[in-house]
């Protein structure tokens, strides 16, 4: 709009504008490819899933995406964590400051833990049963889960016994179906009871029907391009926002070598000074997953 155009401009024409800007986000909503579990009053839910091969052109059947969600004086923090690209963020720099400049039980402490980055996986998924949305049964969808689903995935294809043999979740006819089992305790959602079917073709289909399905996946790759994340300096400004006055520890007193930096691809490990008591933020944290 040019400045002449100033005196001429509409406020009804401003408004007709904020009403289908407003219109397109409310139709945007939620992610329709990603697919949910519904659990009952009780908090108990129950879908069959077959976890699928990855999609076209890409090597892996997951995507793994490091993220941080807390709420602070200024509003909340909800992003994607830098760490997931194996590189640095302000969140997990100012985690492991926190971390060392105050003993167990600090308000310093506290503050890491409830920080922290959480770990989530994308699948793509084909839906066998779901009972409570039978809709659903059938398509193809993304899947987002938890460390707790990842370890019974790796469990299946790493056996720890001898008389278990490995199975590969993700293969449309040597893998298995996965019987989600969802119970509430403590009030979250907990799937212990959760396990793999016997292995088999997946619905028992033809070669052309898997291949229909196989093409229906959605990228997972896209989970961890480059748009999806903001730079340093974006995450350190909103974090800054966020947490406004919240206690940030005195540079001159953190130690920042008493902790290894964040690698995705690596579990941490204790330091191998025995003297040196405090262990990894990271390595502490992921123990209490």
């Amino acid at each position: 709009m040019s400045f002449a155009s100033l005196k001429k401009s509409s406020f009804q024409d401003l408004l007709a504008k904020a009403d289908t800007l407003n219109k397109s986000e409310a139709k945007s909503g939620p992610d329709e490819r990603l697919w949910k579990p519904e659990v009952d009053k009780a908090g108990n839910g129950y879908a069959v899933i077959r976890f699928l091969p990855a999609p076209n052109g890409e090597d892996l059947p997951w995507a793994q995406v490091w993220t941080h969600a807390f709420q602070g004086p200024g509003g909340w923090y909800i992003e994607n964590s830098l760490t997931t690209l194996g590189k640095k963020d302000p969140v997990s720099d100012l985690n492991r400051e926190l971390w060392n400049s105050g003993g167990e039980g600090s308000p310093q402490r506290a503050q890491a833990r409830n920080q922290k980055r959480k770990l989530n996986y994308y699948s793509n998924i084909y839906v066998v049963k779901d009972s409570a949305n039978p809709e659903n049964e059938g398509k193809v969808f993304l899947y987002r889960y938890g460390k707790k689903i990842f370890d019974k995935i790796m469990e299946s294809m790493q056996p720890a016994f001898e008389d278990e043999s490995p199975v590969n979740p993700f293969d449309l006819w040597k893998g298995a179906d996965f019987k989600l089992k969802i119970t509430k305790v403590a009030g979250f959602w907990n799937y212990d009871k959760s396990e793999f079917d016997a292995p088999a073709t997946l619905g028992d289909l033809s070669d052309k029907e898997l291949e229909g399905i196989w093409k229906q996946e959605h990228s997972l790759s896209a989970y961890t391009a480059d748009d999806q994340f903001k730079s340093y300096e974006e995450l350190k400004e909103r974090l800054d926002r966020t947490l406004k006055s919240t206690y940030r520890p005195d540079p001159e007193t953190v130690d920042e070598e008493a902790t290894p930096e964040p690698v995705v691809s690596r579990t941490p490990t204790a330091p191998a000074n025995g003297e040196d008591d405090t262990l990894s933020y990271f390595a502490i944290l992921a123990s209490e997953d």
